[in-house]
């Protein structure tokens, strides 16, 4: 029943019915045809409509639609009585008036707590609406009230009466005016209820047209306004829209639009025109428009300081979203280098060095990844609070990016290296997320100005303190770097590389050197890995560790990356066809995290496998741990997409991350290498052994191939067989060679001697 019933709602169709039945009954009432019946059918429905608004929408403000259902019973009482008490004297009148006058104060307070669901108590929007209300209240009076309250021969009470009547339409064009201008989006029940205040005021001011001359009814025809609220009330009860009429939807400027102007001209007009109409009137009138006037002018000079003041605090609030961050309220980077301008530019007491600290967030996108975006945030204004707490003027905290952080402060070296270590503590303590206790750490990075004046500005702080923030991260995180000029040199050497390895790949300055990785049981080849190599006009041959970072860093390492499979895939044909290597020799391809957010590469490498005709499963790519746990859905696609094309997939330097077993298992991999910083270990130190021994237990329960690296001794080589290891490169077989050089001393013709080279030990 209730999702019927809802259904039907959100169809938007009752309250076309009831519209239609409401006009028809109002088409009855209008030809004489069972007026009094018609009338409380529409009242009746429109009563119960409200009384089953909250329900029929699923609204949680109940006050306003249970304070109009009140309103709706007295006044269809009201009305209904008024004929049978029209041709009453006395106070015996006044019974319809006892109903109806609680009416207007119920529908008044209903409307009035619609109002202020929809914040309508803004400044701008209180003094529109008093000026409407102040011109329609002199109206009101001056016209209708006074007049009506001075009919001699009548009791006192009811004139009285007769002259509240439209004052009550004055508070009714009030409320009506304010829930108009303060909303952005009129929904149709929005429409529907102003439609219905209309109908109510423009009975009321037929009342009081016949109130002037001292008559109270004259025609059933009157109620007929009061009947076409009640169709319009009971419609936008049903309206689908109605569960927003509770929901703020306010104006971003309250400005003086044509609608409002034609809402307000004549408002304003009201006391001026009504003082020229009635100067043969006596004081009492004169003193209303006086007033009137007076409060007008009022209004007016209030509208205007408003004005002044709204268009202040915009302003201000523009500086505000321009110059801090809208998550922590801290300064933004805007905000940062004015402050240090500011410093820069005034004498510092005792000549104290404006030191500029930035930090970073380790691990903060495990965080966000894993918890998600909500946590994030909540976790970085966590952080903003500490260090606002711990960090109190005059130093200046601001967020400068995602995770980053900035403080600047003048001080003396000494105050400047307790400061960071005060930065570090109040980073590195347990944080709630969901619940949970989770602990970062912060790296950190230093600098300050120095005696050469030239040099100094925000930018070559913020640079230099970026720099010794890495060179932090680099070092192993959790702690802090200062500055000096060596590292403005390694900045300077990078750029040289960067600029120079941008045209390497074109002036074919990149060659590949190709290791062996042997089964430790024959010391013949497996497979091999490619490793690519820069030959430097200048510098001389330059290894991976050299520029790879820094391909990595300046989006050349897809280019770099690309050329190095291809280029591979294409030499591993050449073996294969010369005979060099056998049908189940393997080479081992390192691709960068950047190459595995390329939805492409699937494709690619697919081409040129059978462009050369060579098996996929004759590919393994290696990737680096940080891909799994840094790599996003794209990422996942990518190497899904890699392992449906058949070629394997394993994890270079394992051990030296974030090893995981549910990383291994969550990702498409085959095979892990052991990062040679615990094979260098083994022999001599039993917790490298322990650990070896644990990686390959794991890897066996999940069916993973495992490849030890580094290994340059025979101690070295025995324990890994030892563990079960079966698979292994090194200096003991060989360092890496050209492709001539490795087809000479690996090809399968002389595998029986190389085997007995490796056992010799000799490297």
């Amino acid at each position: 029943m209730v999702v019927a019933t809802d259904t039907a709602l959100r169809r938007g169709w009752p309250w076309l019915l009831y519209l239609c039945g409401g006009l028809a009954a109002t088409g009855l009432y209008a030809a004489g045809i069972a007026p009094q019946a018609a009338f409380a059918v529409v009242g009746v429905g429109s009563v119960v409509t409200w009384f089953l608004a909250p329900w029929l929408h699923r609204t949680q403000l109940r006050r306003p639609w249970r304070l109009l259902t009140l309103a709706g019973v007295f006044f269809l009482l009201g009305v209904l009585i008024r004929p049978v008490v029209a041709g009453a004297h006395g106070y015996l009148v006044l019974l319809s008036d006892v109903f109806t006058l609680p009416g207007y104060l119920l529908a008044i307070a209903g409307l009035a707590h619609f109002l202020a669901a929809r914040r309508g108590t803004e400044r701008h929007t209180v003094i529109d609406g008093l000026i409407v209300f102040t011109g329609a209240a002199v109206a009101s009076v001056v016209v209708f009230a006074l007049p009506a309250a001075s009919i001699p021969g009548r009791p006192v009470a009811v004139s009285v009466v007769a002259g509240v009547y439209p004052v009550l339409d004055a508070v009714l064009v009030l409320i009506v005016a304010n829930l108009a201008f303060t909303t952005a989006v009129r929904q149709p029940s929005f429409i529907l209820i102003l439609l219905m205040m209309v109908w109510m005021f423009v009975g009321d001011v037929s009342y009081a047209i016949i109130g002037i001359s001292g008559e109270l009814y004259a025609s059933p025809w009157l109620d007929l306004p009061f009947l076409l609220a009640f169709t319009l009330g009971g419609a936008a009860g049903l309206h689908p829209s109605a569960r927003h009429l509770d929901r703020p939807t306010p104006l971003a400027v309250q400005e003086w639009s044509v609608p409002r102007l034609l809402l307000i001209l004549p408002a304003l007009a009201c006391p001026f025109v009504l003082t020229i109409a009635v100067q043969d009137k006596g004081s009492t009138e004169r003193w209303v428009l006086g007033a009137g006037g007076a409060l007008m002018v009022a209004l007016l000079l209030m509208r205007s300081l408003s004005a002044v003041q709204n268009y202040a605090a915009v302003q201000h609030r523009l500086v505000e979203m321009a110059t801090h961050d809208p998550l922590t309220g801290l300064p933004n980077r805007r905000m940062v280098r004015t402050v240090v301008d500011d410093l820069l530019a005034r004498p510092r007491p005792d000549g104290a060095p404006v030191w500029l600290f930035y930090l970073d967030l380790d691990g903060f996108k495990v965080v966000n990844d894993s918890w998600g975006h909500p946590a994030g945030d909540q976790l970085i204004k966590d952080v903003a609070r500490r260090l606002r707490q711990a960090l109190p003027e005059p130093a200046t905290v601001a967020r400068v990016g995602g995770d980053e952080f900035v403080v600047i402060r003048c001080c003396t070296e000494t105050e400047a290296l307790a400061q960071a270590q005060q930065i570090l503590d109040c980073v590195d303590k347990p944080l709630l997320v969901n619940g949970a206790e989770v602990v970062l750490t912060a790296s950190v990075g230093m600098a300050c100005t120095g005696e050469d004046a030239h040099e100094d500005s925000t930018e070559a702080l913020m640079r230099d303190a970026d720099t010794a923030m890495y060179r932090t991260k680099s070092e192993g995180r959790g702690s802090f770097t200062v500055f000096d000029a060596s590292m403005r040199m390694a900045v300077r050497e990078r750029l040289d590389i960067e600029v120079a390895l941008r045209s390497a790949v074109a002036q074919d300055q990149l060659v590949l050197e190709y290791q062996p990785i042997v089964r430790l049981a024959t010391g013949a080849p497996s497979g091999a890995e490619a490793l690519v190599r820069w030959r430097h006009p200048t510098r001389g041959v330059l290894g991976p560790t050299t520029f790879i970072p820094i391909a990595e860093g300046s989006n050349l390492i897809s280019a770099i990356g690309t050329w190095v499979l291809l280029r591979s895939i294409e030499q591993l044909a050449q073996w294969r066809r010369a005979g060099v290597v056998d049908d189940d020799f393997w080479l081992s391809i390192n691709v960068s995290p950047r190459q595995l957010t390329d939805r492409g590469l699937a494709g690619v490498l697919r081409a040129e496998l059978e462009r050369w005709d060579v098996p996929a499963a004759c590919v393994v790519l290696e990737i680096t741990e940080s891909v799994m746990v840094d790599g996003g859905d794209v990422t996942e696609h990518v190497m899904e997409d890699l392992r449906a094309l058949g070629v394997r997939i394993a994890v270079d330097d394992f051990g030296t991350g974030f090893s995981a077993l549910g990383y291994l298992r969550r990702h498409p991999v085959t095979g892990v290498k052991i990062d040679r910083s615990f094979v260098a270990g083994l022999g001599a130190n039993t917790e490298d052994e322990e650990i070896v021994r644990a990686v390959v237990a794991m890897s066996s329960a999940l069916g993973l191939t495992v490849v030890a690296e580094g290994v340059e001794t025979v101690d070295q080589r025995s324990v890994l067989d030892a563990l079960g290891v079966t698979l292994a490169q090194g200096w003991l077989w060989g360092r890496a060679t050209d492709p001539a050089a490795f087809a000479a001393g690996w090809a399968v013709p002389t595998q029986a001697a190389a085997s007995g080279s490796s056992s010799s030990g000799n490297s």
